[in-house]
Order: C-alpha cells, then sequence, then structure tokens
C-alpha cells in the first residue's frame, strides 16, 4: 500500500475508534471528509483490520450469552476475578450493569460503523472493468460483517425468533448507515432477521467461493452463517439448503487423529474446518483458566474420544477453541456445518442422512479403528444423538446460549440452569425474561425513545 494511502487509513481507524467510545456508536461519526475512504484498497485496509472485524485480541463479539450459558462452572476464587457485569451474569441477576462501557454492545456495533463507512465509500467508486471484482468483494465483504455483528447481538439482546411473535417482538436498533441525523429505535426481531438474511444474500452474489485468509468474508462464509441463522429460527428447510451449499464447496474435516493432544493449544487458525475466523470478547468465565467445564458435559465424552484430551487440559480446564490462542472462538467452521445438516435432516425426517452426516463427523474425532458407528431407531432418536453430540462438539464457541433459546421453545427440551456460587445455588427457568439482556443505560440515555428489555416477569 502507498504510505499516504496508509496513513490516511490509520487517521481513518483512530477516528473511528475514537467516535466510538462511550456507547456512542449509535450517535456519532468521524468528518465525512476524512472518514469515507476514496479507493477501493482504502475500504479494503478498513474491513481488514481483524481487531475490530474479527475480534482478535481478547475484544470482540459478545460474550455474555456464554456467561449465561451451562458450559461451565465456577469457583468462588474464579468468581471473585470476574468484573462486576460478568459475576452478576453468572448468577443471571437482573439488574448486571455498573457504569462501565458494555463491550458486548459497543463492540459489534463498532464492527458495524466499520463496514457502513466502507460501503458508502464504495458508492463514489465507479471501478474499472479490471477493478470490478475487488470491489465486489469488498462490498460483499461489509454486507457480512454487517449482518454477522447483527446477528451476534440479536443472540444477546433481542429475544429468540418465533415465527408467531417476531413482527411484534423488539430487535435491534438496524444502524444502515453513518448518517449522523438517523434516527433509531427498535427493529422489530423480524426486521433483525430480514436485515441479517437480506446483507448475506446479497454478499452471496459478490464474493468468491473462497478466500485464502479466514478472517476474509467468502461465498462459504456466507452460506455457513445462513445455515447458523435458520437454524436459530428454526426453519429446518432453508437451514439445510445453506448447510449443503456450504458443504459442497468445502465439505473437508480434521482427523483428530493427526494432532497433537500434548499441545495446550492444538488447534491452529489454518484449521482446515476454519470457515470464518472470530473470536468473542475474553471476560468473566470466557477467560482461559477462570472456569471449568461442567462435570456432567465433561464426563459424557467416551474413552477413545480425542476430544477429551485435545479439547481439556488440566482436568476441566477447556483450550479446544479453533484459534491457536486463548481467546475464544465464535467463527465458522465446517464442524458446525455438518452438524446443523445434521440436525434439519432428522427434524424432516431424513434419518439416514442425518446417521451419515454425525458418524462422518464423529469418526474423524475418535481414536482410529474404535468408532462404532451410530444407529438410529426413528427421526426423534436421530435429533437427539445429534443434539447430544453437537453439546460435545461446539461447547465454549458462544453457541450454547441460542441453542438453549430455540431448544427451550420445545417443552420435550427445555432444561432449567442450576449453578452454585458460594455456596448459594441459583436457577434459569425455560424462557424466562433473562435470557435476553438488557440493553446498556447509556445507550437508553443517548436514545430516550428506545424501549428496555423487561428482565422480569
Amino acid at each position: 500500500m502507498d504510505p499516504r494511502q496508509l496513513l490516511r487509513l490509520v487517521v481513518l481507524q483512530a477516528l473511528l475508534c475514537g467516535a466510538c467510545k462511550k456507547g456512542a456508536f449509535l450517535d456519532t461519526h468521524p468528518d465525512q471528509s476524512i472518514a469515507v475512504p476514496s479507493t477501493i484498497a482504502d475500504c479494503q485496509a478498513l474491513l481488514d483490520n481483524d481487531v475490530v472485524m474479527n475480534g482478535y485480541g481478547g475484544l470482540g463479539y459478545p460474550s455474555l450469552g456464554e456467561t449465561g450459558s451451562d458450559d461451565y462452572y465456577v469457583t468462588g476464587p474464579q468468581y471473585g476475578q470476574y468484573k462486576t457485569i460478568d459475576q452478576r451474569a453468572v448468577v443471571w441477576a437482573t439488574d448486571i450493569y455498573t457504569d462501565e462501557e458494555v463491550n458486548d454492545w459497543d463492540l459489534p456495533y463498532r464492527t458495524v460503523l466499520y463496514a457502513n463507512v466502507a460501503l458508502e465509500g464504495l458508492k463514489a467508486i465507479h471501478p474499472s472493468p479490471d477493478a470490478q471484482a475487488a470491489w465486489n468483494n469488498v462490498q460483499g465483504s461489509a454486507l457480512f460483517f454487517r449482518a454477522f455483528a447483527y446477528y451476534q447481538l440479536a443472540q444477546v439482546f433481542s429475544p429468540v425468533y418465533d415465527s408467531g411473535t417476531a413482527m411484534q417482538a423488539l430487535g435491534l436498533p438496524l444502524r444502515k448507515s453513518t448518517d449522523v441525523n438517523e434516527k433509531f429505535t427498535r427493529a422489530s426481531v423480524q426486521e433483525t432477521y430480514d436485515q441479517v438474511i437480506n446483507d448475506l444474500v446479497a454478499a452471496s452474489t459478490l464474493l468468491p467461493d473462497t478466500t485464502r485468509y479466514a478472517t476474509r468474508p467468502s461465498r462459504l462464509a456466507v452460506y455457513a452463517l445462513l445455515a447458523r441463522v435458520y437454524l436459530s429460527a428454526g426453519a429446518w428447510t432453508k437451514a439445510l439448503q445453506y448447510a449443503g451449499s456450504c458443504l459442497e464447496i468445502r465439505p473437508v474435516l480434521q482427523d483428530y487423529n493427526t494432532l497433537d493432544a500434548h499441545n495446550p493449544l492444538p488447534f491452529t487458525r489454518s484449521n482446515p474446518e476454519v470457515i470464518f475466523g472470530a473470536t468473542y470478547t475474553s471476560s468473566g468465565p470466557s477467560v482461559a483458566g477462570r472456569s471449568l467445564t461442567d462435570s456432567v458435559l465433561f464426563a459424557s465424552y467416551g474413552a477413545n474420544d480425542l476430544r477429551k484430551a485435545l479439547f481439556f487440559e488440566s482436568g476441566r480446564y477447556f483450550f479446544g477453541w479453533y484459534d491457536e490462542s486463548a481467546y475464544a472462538f465464535c467463527g465458522l467452521a465446517t464442524d458446525e456445518v455438518y452438524l446443523t445438516r445434521a440436525e434439519c435432516f432428522a427434524r424432516t425426517g431424513d434419518v439416514p442422512s442425518a446417521m451419515a452426516d454425525l458418524n462422518h463427523l464423529l469418526e474423524t474425532r475418535w481414536m482410529s479403528g474404535t468408532f462404532v458407528p451410530h444407529t438410529a431407531v426413528d427421526a426423534a432418536d436421530a435429533l437427539q444423538q445429534v443434539l447430544q453430540e453437537r453439546r460435545k462438539e461446539l461447547l465454549y464457541r458462544g453457541l450454547r446460549w441460542t441453542d438453549l433459546r430455540r431448544l427451550n421453545k420445545d417443552t420435550a427440551m427445555a432444561i432449567t440452569l442450576t449453578r452454585t456460587v458460594n455456596g448459594t445455588a441459583y436457577t434459569l427457568p425455560p424462557n424466562d425474561p433473562r435470557y435476553v439482556y438488557a440493553i446498556p443505560r447509556k445507550v437508553l440515555d443517548l436514545n430516550p425513545q428506545m424501549q428496555q428489555n423487561i428482565r422480569i416477569r
């Protein structure tokens, strides 16, 4: 990159970061004459800031869902190391905020702002035929990043998707531009999901099938995210369609027999299963070594299941993130896509295909020569087995909270969470209002017309 372009980009990013302090992501933006990038290369470089766009470095996408989940338990000394907001979230307190900034809200909206700046910059750029592919890539990438950020926010700050209530239930405030005069209220849950899906569908026509760098979006990543989005909405046919499209492009799974169980971080960022790299904020129980995996979950791994040695260190400390770091992976990977497709096959009655996908995955997770393929007597049995393995494969990826929310809608699968901290027992019943976190107070102060989430019945 030309030194002048680099300088301009540094100034732009500094201004963006300055504009995103004190809960003001929805209300300010830098001076347009400096902030809007003027070249395709500028826009691409803006989106290549993996700290902002991918969450690398421990300040990423929301972790409050993981904090509220049942992946872990916490000892008294561990709990004492947490910030107040995390301590309150661990025990499902009604009011968890103090006066500190709320990264779970602020940082994804910073990602949205970066994406919108790139999109607005591209509007003024009329590419030559030779530059059209580069322009398309940046446009598609910005749409993907905005969709990914909004989806992550919706899992924490909006109710679970329900087709019967989605038009009325309150979703997110959707910032679609950098216009300082744009007025913000909360869209419905339906409008929020529509925004995510529409951005992804548009991105699918612009991006290449794959990319050399896991930090950059691709059509493969779009399909994987669409499968995740539709699964969370209970749209099994659509989720099945996009999971299949994703696996048609890249069906690869990593054979865990080839990994070194003595390596404390055995999964590299270039792991062939990684479709899109992203991490959620390292805070509270998400910090390595500051929580222990749920004992029942830990005991569910068989003796020849390689995940038991590769995922856990010194007993039940989890270090199995697909990021070759102690930062918690919340990106997209083919193992998740296989499990999504298997679940959707089971839910639509295709038992042989569900078990074929499940067994194909598990064969790569067990010690060579020891895996016995699973069988199912019917679709309900297949679904139960898939969900059990989803629980064991995808722990600590920020997915469990979403799974709890969607599965709690089915009374046969709903569970009450329990946690004991310093001798006191706490519970979270199915479908409790505390499954939706409150919007930070500073955001409401800046947007008095915005409605708060109610966390008590």
